[in-house]
């Protein structure tokens, strides 16, 4: 018998090798035809005599990356069908749905056959949770090996068997850490937990796999032998006594009761542990029918599984126009921003010329990417020989003409305006005819930067995000001129270096940062109105914010907001700033040299290592707080979510952002918006425009005109829609 995505060679032990490779697929991943084709070879292998086992492994350098994109927007789509089609069924149909993965693999590891899992590269999720239900586990001895249930980050969890499994196979102190974090297991990691049997090297990972067998592997699960018993006694131990309360209060404060997910993988183990395994599988089932019918796993899967996937696979680059094939950039500017590129550029395999004002500047810039490089060489993320060739890439030169070959410049000298224009003049001045020029710039408006240009259908804005090679967000941005192809290229590079870009139209501040400085300033409004800035810092965190405004503040600098704030007013007028604002930032910054943490204080205190920053004492002089209990929690954390969200909303308004996937993921990967609301326009859609709107007028009451809503929020509330429905991504109208 054949397939399309699988291959089965049985050798002269009577060992089946079934390959998982997907045709026109750079990874395997689940979908429907996978799971047909897999429960026949399940079928199949059964019934055959001649076979006495089964390794199961994969023909790509990755072993899968879980459930494909189709098959989870199925799930979406199937359940909002049969809410209109069938309301008092739905659930049941979902349950079904649901527990076809579950059931395939329990009909795996009960087939009478051993089967033993060949992990070669990144296995993730649904193809961890086959390994699993495999009888023996087998990984290569490779850095490329990744073994993870990461559903949670999605809004999910691991609805297939994982949360039965894995505490039935290592301690559930180690169980429950894997699960509600997502984090990645090196082999060692996994082997160490008991969730692997052995390591191979490369060349015998299938040798070893098939030796499993040989040597007798019983097609039994240790759960299913009759004397069985949980690893550390299950539930009802001294030990589990101590281990569950803190379980909850450590996923309470890590989480803030946000993710519906983490707190179902911990009733999934905490119930499941004390009942038979088939039915610690139903009672998975259960809870994962009922994670998906949530908003908090509907805007989650959209935006950081669904539409990242999109963004990062060119959903906004232009059609018809050839693909980059960029094997050498410059980068004009060997500061920290600048020497930051360069290294991300070059750790993608792209040759850079890295330019400054001398060679002292330029060589400095590239000493910045020997620190990076070492650090990774400390972490084991890089071997020597690698790090050699990365620095290799990086060229340092004072010299423009270095540029003449380049097809990309990417700039990033002083954010100021006289400094931005000499440097395009002289790059313009040895730039190829087809080469595109790239401002990486935070504040000043590409429109206006490109009038410097000669040619500014090839100028264009790429925004990265400090440290460039942590933050996984570029904005690019167009100016009134910008043409396909410039657009087309820094989409190509951007993809590249495996950054998610965003594209969004000319603005002061873009997107990400008009949006932030919204957060900032409500906290400027609150400690001005006597909230004690431990409560803001701390419900902000409580809201969903990976950080506080005061200490986001910090990290950005305080008299950079004094710049942004004093460069509003000359060109925008007095009125564009509330003075309050200014009097405030004025008197750290001007008056006690409080600049954030570059000069050790700002909103916080940061003293020497390893003692921790803290709350500067002399904000209660300057603001006198008043009591905790004089503030509501939920409307803190309103404020700070609606205020964002009613940002991104003026943007698309405005025509600055145009397509709602980047509004969210933008708002996510750009300073950490709520994760669990799924972004900035899924917030508004999640709880309805109309609800939201309403929310506006309340809080505008209260605290201020900069909470009304807008005549888009108000038309689209009239009319009963949404942001994925009204601005379409997939170009066809539809309720999101």
């Amino acid at each position: 018998m054949s397939y399309t995505n699988f291959t089965i060679e049985t050798d002269a032990d009577g060992i089946a090798l079934v390959t998982w490779n997907m045709p026109d697929k750079s990874m395997n991943v689940f979908t429907a035809e996978v799971m047909k084709e897999l429960d026949a070879i399940v079928d199949q292998t059964v019934a055959d005599e001649a076979v006495k086992g089964v390794v199961f492994t994969s023909g790509k350098s990755t072993f899968s990356g879980g459930a494909d994109l189709s098959m989870i927007k199925g799930m979406f789509t199937f359940q909002q069908e049969q809410k209109k089609l069938d309301p008092e069924n739905a659930a049941q149909k979902l349950f079904d749905l649901t527990g076809k993965m579950t059931g395939l693999f329990r009909k795996l590891e009960t087939s009478g056959k051993p089967w033993v899992s060949a992990i070669n590269g990144t296995c993730m999720g649904g193809a961890f949770e086959l390994s699993l239900a495999c009888h023996g586990r087998v990984a290569a001895n490779s850095k490329s090996v990744k073994i993870a249930l990461p559903e949670v980050k999605v809004g999910i969890f691991p609805g297939a068997g994982g949360t039965q499994r894995v505490p039935r196979l290592t301690n559930a102190q180690d169980a429950l850490q894997m699960m509600t974090t997502g984090s990645s297991l090196t082999p060692q990691r996994a082997k160490a937990m008991g969730l692997i049997h052995e390591i191979a090297e490369p060349a015998e990972l299938i040798n070893a796999a098939k030796a499993m067998i040989k040597n007798g592997l019983k097609p039994v699960q240790p759960w299913d032998e009759k004397g069985y018993k949980v690893p550390g006694g299950g539930i009802w131990t001294p030990a589990a006594a101590q281990l569950w309360p803190a379980a909850s209060a450590i996923l309470r404060r890590e989480t803030a009761g946000n993710y519906p997910g983490g707190l179902a993988i911990l009733k999934c183990v905490y119930e499941g542990l004390q009942v038979p395994f088939d039915t610690g599988l139903k009672i998975e089932q259960r809870y994962f029918t009922e994670i998906l019918q949530t908003t908090e796993a509907f805007s989650m899967i959209r935006s950081l599984f669904i539409s990242m996937q999109e963004l990062g696979k060119g959903a906004r680059r232009p059609a018809g126009i050839p693909k980059s094939e960029l094997k050498q950039i410059g980068v004009v500017g060997a500061g920290f921003m600048g020497a930051s590129i360069a290294y991300v550029a070059a750790a993608a395999g792209i040759e850079v010329t890295l330019i400054d004002r001398d060679m002292e500047a330029a060589e400095k810039g590239k000493a910045h990417s020997e620190g990076l490089v070492k650090d990774s060489i400390g972490k084991g993320r890089l071997t020597h020989d690698e790090a050699t060739a990365l620095l290799a890439r990086i060229t340092p030169s004072a010299d423009y003409n270095d540029l003449k070959d380049v097809k990309l410049v990417v700039e990033a000298v002083f954010e100021d305006r006289q400094v931005k224009k000499d440097v395009i003049e002289k790059v313009e001045a040895v730039l190829a005819e087809d080469a595109i020029f790239a401002s990486n710039t935070s504040t000043l408006p590409i429109t206006g930067l490109a009038k410097n240009s000669k040619r500014p259908a090839q100028f264009i804005g790429i925004h990265f995000f400090s440290p460039v090679e942590k933050m996984m967000l570029t904005e690019v941005i167009l100016g009134k001129e910008t043409g396909e192809k410039a657009l087309a290229t820094a989409l190509d590079f951007v993809a590249a270096i495996k950054k998610t870009p965003i594209v969004v139209n000319d603005t002061r501040g873009f997107y990400v940062n008009r949006c932030v400085f919204r957060y900032i300033h409500e906290a400027y409004d609150m400690l001005i109105e006597g909230v004690p800035a431990a409560m803001i810092e701390n419900v902000a965190k409580m809201a969903g914010m990976p950080v506080g405004p005061l200490s986001l503040n910090d990290e950005v600098a305080v008299d950079l907001s004094q710049k942004i704030l004093k460069a509003s007013i000359a060109d925008l007028g007095e009125a564009s700033v509330d003075p309050r604002h200014m009097a405030l930032i004025n008197t750290l910054v001007d008056d006690l040299d409080r600049r954030g943490r570059k000069n050790g204080k700002g909103f916080y205190e940061y003293p020497a290592k390893p003692a921790k920053k803290f709350l500067w004492p002399g904000l209660k002089d300057l603001y006198p707080s008043k009591p905790a209990e004089n503030f509501d929690v939920l409307t803190i954390k309103q404020r700070f979510l609606v205020t964002i969200a009613l940002e991104a909303a003026r943007t698309m308004e405005e025509g600055i952002v145009t397509d709602p996937r980047e509004a969210d993921v933008g708002s996510i990967l750009g300073f950490g918006f709520a994760p669990y609301t799924g972004g900035t326009l899924s917030y508004i859609d999640g709880m309805g425009v109309k609800a939201f709107v309403a929310l506006c007028e309340k809080l505008a009451e209260s605290y201020g005109e900069h909470f009304r809503p807008t005549p888009l929020l108000k038309d689209m509330a009239a009319k009963g829609e949404t942001f994925y429905g009204r601005f379409d991504p997939y170009g066809k109208r539809e309720a999101a």
